[in-house]
């Protein structure tokens, strides 16, 4: 079995201040063809935040949080996770970034119909190299931790849409991330399933210590977190501050 490396084993870079942000847009710019999506972005999160972006549609606030992710690279600006350049990382490097450090949610959960829920939770843990066998026990461990008891076997097309979500945070979180990104994670559920799946997205961050950067244009959502931003026009035009901690 491989012997994944978790927050706790892992050693602050060295020279780095402790109190540094954890992630952070430093004048992010990024056009897709003549249309400007991001503006001069700028952002900054702390270690163990729960942050919620905010804006209208085309604000350019999940072009942001997919730059923050390495998912997409700007044009112009800085990136940087834990102290690191992600926008002059090669796409390997930030595949492996993405696979080791990051968790994903999206609006639609994006699970792989032909597995069944466990093997899409065990999936982040198999392409890290742990064997089959242990990747199932935790996967089933996650599920059960979110009240998805016995329905490891069942496939997407068997689950409701707040037991598909339920599934995908369990797939972001089954690897210990040290951020979590997810964009629009109740979009498409009804508002009793959605504060459900916002309750125990946030919940299970906090208790792992995860970084939480939560695109929505619910104010029901942000208000889950310890601070929101607004984009618009694809820079970060205000802020408000919530909760401070747990």
């Amino acid at each position: 079995m491989t012997v994944r490396t978790t927050r706790s084993d892992r050693v602050p870079r060295e020279g780095r201040d402790p109190d540094a942000p954890l992630v952070e847009a430093r004048g992010a710019e990024l056009s897709f063809g003549r249309t400007p999506a991001l503006r001069g972005a700028d952002l900054s999160v702390a270690s163990g935040e729960i942050l919620a972006i905010m804006g209208p549609s085309g604000s350019g606030k999940s072009t942001l949080l997919h730059c923050l992710a390495g998912i997409l690279v700007p044009d112009s600006g800085e990136i940087l996770f834990d102290g690191r350049r992600v926008d002059r990382m090669r796409e390997p490097e930030r595949s492996e970034l993405r696979r080791d450090r990051f968790g994903f949610v999206f609006q639609f959960g994006q699970l792989v119909p032909e597995l069944t829920a466990e093997e899409n939770v065990a999936m982040p843990l198999l392409l890290g190299g742990t064997r089959r066998g242990p990747a199932l026990a935790e996967a089933r461990d996650w599920l059960d931790r979110l009240g998805l008891e016995g329905l490891g076997r069942r496939r997407s097309g068997e689950l409701s849409g707040g037991q598909a979500q339920r599934v995908a945070l369990a797939r972001a979180m089954v690897a210990r991330p040290d951020v979590l990104f997810a964009d629009e994670p109740t979009g498409s559920l009804d508002s009793l399933t959605g504060e459900q799946v916002m309750e125990l997205l946030v919940d299970t961050a906090r208790e792992n210590g995860t970084t939480a950067v939560i695109v929505t244009h619910e104010a029901r959502v942000a208000a889950c977190a310890d601070r929101e931003v607004m984009v618009r026009d694809g820079k970060v035009t205000s802020l408000s501050f919530g909760r401070t901690g747990p």
